[in-house]
């Protein structure tokens, strides 16, 4: 139920002609977060290697030319690696005049029927919100609540991250 209430929300999002999908396993099969984009025009999709903080830095820019980025991390332990984006750059801009709009969506990784490890199952929820004063930070538990938070996070004048954690 919270798998298919995460795709129908992606393919909500999708009808936008400003949305852009972008993050790792976009375009290539290789993690659970592909087939969330079912349905999701294939030419909407960016790939991006492992670089996490260069991928919201360039959510960043594409928002501020009007597009409206979707910045997918698997997981949310990799948000680790774009904190400065993320507390120094989209977080402030704001305060400057700037009005970047980018929709991070991560996850954290579940520890059941298989625990993916501690380096893969963190919730930093609570840290990104004492951390940032612009950008909303919503995490999901239940499927009803999914896509009216993207519904939220797409009519929002600001920046905001979901996190799916639907064991949580």
């Amino acid at each position: 139920m919270f798998r298919s209430s995460v795709n129908q929300a992606m393919r909500w999002l999708a009808e936008d002609p400003r949305t852009v999908f972008v993050g790792q396993s976009m375009r290539y099969d290789g993690a659970a977060i592909y087939h969330s984009l079912d349905g999701v025009p294939m030419d909407k999709r960016i790939e991006m290697p492992v670089v996490e903080d260069f991928q919201l830095g360039y959510c960043t820019g594409l928002s501020l030319i009007g597009k409206l980025p979707i910045c997918i991390y698997p997981r949310m332990d990799f948000m680790l690696l774009c904190m400065n984006q993320l507390v120094n750059h989209l977080d402030k801009l704001p305060m400057f005049g700037w009005r970047p709009k980018v929709i991070i969506r991560t996850r954290v990784g579940q520890k059941k029927p298989l625990d993916a490890g501690p380096q893969h199952t963190q919730n930093h929820t609570f840290a990104f919100r004492q951390m940032l004063t612009t950008v909303d930070v919503v995490e999901l538990r239940d499927a009803r609540d999914v896509l009216p938070a993207y519904e939220m996070a797409a009519r929002a004048k600001h920046s905001t991250i979901i996190v799916e954690n639907p064991s949580g």
